[in-house]
């Protein structure tokens, strides 16, 4: 006789023999034994599950006369002829080449007749979806009406090609796809019968390229005894069946993860050099990495065969990080399907090797800029957008004063013409005064140049929203205990001043910056102005009374510290009101200059 693939000779006889179904098969005897069989099924599941063979037992179940619990007894004449394919009443029709319409009416009108050598009529018609619109409703009739004693069996892979109005009047099982373990028993079993020695490991190779099918896993098995029929080796299942070694996945997954693109490549051309196909390539590294993410996640608990698993293994799952296996899985599913019709598939794996192995220092850049990014309070974009039209308005006073409001005539005569300062509406903010006159009592040099020496490192000490509200703001007094600032803006005053998580940053900072209490009074500019104002006249008047340490020369110093007050403003510190206006003249004169440039500007004394 001759050879015959292990598939056709260990083809399934008995319910029993048909693995990882037990539902499909226990339905289906229980059925039989209790005389509740249906008129039509539908067997639907991955290619190589058990449907066809299933199909041919119920069969022979159905019509062996020595049946018992719902198994044949594969020894009466009925049983041995159906499985030889002999028996004209059980007729196996492919769809696929019968397709049209004249066959399915050949059918109908067939099964009208009574079954001649059995007791029931049987058609199992394979790859039931390619059959044509006009085949489906030549057979809608027969299903629907049924001849007595004639039993239909479709099956296919495809149930969704199928119209609804054909599965609503079959009985519709799910064979589902065989576990790992159920393909290795069966495996095993198969060898131990055909007395062939094996490695348990080249039997996960074959059933981990199997990918659930039974049928294709024994054609893999059936070639590899033909490479070496004395032993299933791990060496030759690699070579027969072209998967990877764990070590292979092992190594490009570590120079991926660790962002060695180089390394990474290499790997990748090693594999490609010994033949491995690049979609084999990608399947298996998909679920390679499956397994890790589910070992790494469930500590093996959700994996069936945990014990095969290798040390190094185990130790990359633990070392991994999961984000990075999720990237992973994402771009092989997507790179396997966008080179399904590409002529270059290794391209695709080169760039998939470069892209991957960058992602993890793209994805931090990414991350910290969304973390910049959340930072951002609604808040701070208002106040922003506030700055920026402030500023817009200050720009537009300048080039106001720039086109006209300075005349100059001569060398030694100078008229400077100007417009009245532009103020801003007054505050309706109030500060506390009273503490910051106490602060400017007790005020000093150093302390305020050790404060503004140190104020641009305790502003990046904030946060950037803290940044953000006092980067309009500056140290104008200081003393050991506490400082004032003078913000430019009223509403970033009133925040600063309100806000009391800033508050506790900014004096922590200052602690931390130039270590002395960090207690801050905000003021705007207009009251700092008043304050200054106010201070030097008391000062002056003898309102307040110096120390008994200090000298005339240290009031005039703590009065010269204070920090002068912005220009064209009238309060400029002097002995009478001659001194102050001749002041505010040469700072008049002095900003047109830095405005216009001396050579542009002429001097009128009038």
């Amino acid at each position: 006789m001759s050879y015959q693939a292990l598939y056709r000779v260990w083809r399934p006889q008995r319910f029993e023999d048909i693995a990882g179904q037990t539902a499909v098969t226990r339905t289906l005897k229980n059925a039989l034994m209790q005389g509740k069989s249906s008129h039509a099924y539908l067997f639907t599941g991955p290619r190589g599950t058990g449907k066809t063979s299933a199909a041919k037992i119920f069969a022979k179940a159905i019509n062996c006369p020595n049946q018992e619990d719902g198994e044949p007894c594969n020894h009466c004449h009925t049983c041995l002829a159906i499985t030889e394919g002999r028996l004209n009443d059980v007729i196996e029709i492919d769809a696929a080449s019968n397709n049209g319409v004249e066959e399915i009416r050949d059918i109908r009108d067939k099964a009208r007749y009574a079954p001649t050598q059995a007791e029931y009529k049987v058609y199992i018609i394979d790859e039931v979806h390619m059959l044509s619109t006009g085949a489906f409703n030549a057979l809608l009739k027969t299903l629907e009406e049924p001849p007595e004693k004639v039993i239909f069996i479709l099956a296919t892979t495809e149930p969704h090609k199928i119209p609804l109005t054909i599965i609503s009047r079959t009985q519709r099982f799910d064979f589902k796809r065989i576990t790992y373990q159920d393909i290795i028993t069966r495996m095993i079993y198969i060898l131990n019968q055909e007395k062939i020695a094996y490695e348990e490991e080249a039997l996960h190779i074959v059933a981990r390229a199997a990918n659930g099918g039974m049928r294709d896993a024994l054609s893999l098995l059936d070639q590899i005894i033909s490479y070496d029929s004395e032993l299933v080796s791990f060496d030759h299942a690699v070579q027969v069946s072209g998967s990877l070694t764990e070590d292979m996945m092992l190594s490009f997954l570590s120079a991926l993860s660790s962002n060695q693109a180089e390394e990474a490549l290499q790997v990748l051309h090693g594999i490609l050099e010994q033949g491995k196909e690049a979609g084999r390539f990608l399947e298996e590294m998909i679920l390679f990495v499956r397994d890790l993410l589910v070992y790494k996640q469930t500590e093996g608990k959700g994996m069936q065969d945990v014990d095969r698993l290798t040390e190094r293994f185990r130790e990359f799952s633990h070392a991994v990080e999961a984000e990075f296996l999720y990237r992973a899985v994402e771009t092989f599913s997507k790179t396997q399907t966008e080179m399904r019709f590409s002529t270059q598939p290794d391209v695709y794996l080169e760039v998939l090797a470069v892209k991957l192995s960058r992602l993890p220092a793209e994805e931090k850049s990414k991350k910290r800029s969304a973390e910049v990014n959340q930072e951002q309070p609604t808040e701070l974009i208002r106040l922003e957008k506030e700055v920026s039209k402030l500023k817009n308005e200050l720009a537009s006073v300048l080039d106001s004063l720039k086109n006209g409001t300075i005349t100059v005539e001569g060398l030694e005569e100078t008229t400077v013409k100007r417009q009245p300062p532009q103020r801003q509406a007054p505050t309706s903010f109030r500060a506390d005064l009273g503490r910051a006159q106490q602060i400017m009592r007790d005020a000093t040099k150093p302390a305020l140049v050790a404060l503004q020496e140190s104020w641009t490192d305790i502003l990046d000490d904030l946060s950037i929203t803290q940044r953000a509200v006092l980067r309009q703001a500056e140290p104008v007094a200081a003393n050991e205990d506490a400082s004032i600032l003078a913000f430019e803006y009223d509403i970033l005053c009133q925040k600063a001043t309100e806000d009391m998580e800033l508050q506790v940053a900014l004096d922590a900072s200052i602690q931390k910056m130039i270590k002395r209490p960090g207690e801050v009074v905000c003021v705007t500019v207009e009251q700092w102005a008043s304050l200054r104002r106010q201070y030097v006249a008391d000062l002056k008047a003898g309102k307040i009374q110096p120390k008994q340490a200090e000298t005339n020369n240290e009031i005039k110093a703590a009065t010269n510290d204070l920090p002068e007050p912005p220009p064209f403003d009238d309060y400029i510190s002097g002995s009478d009101e001659e001194e102050r206006e001749e002041a505010q003249q040469e700072e008049i004169v002095e900003q047109a200059i830095s405005i216009f440039g001396e050579e542009n500007v002429t001097i009128i004394n009038e």
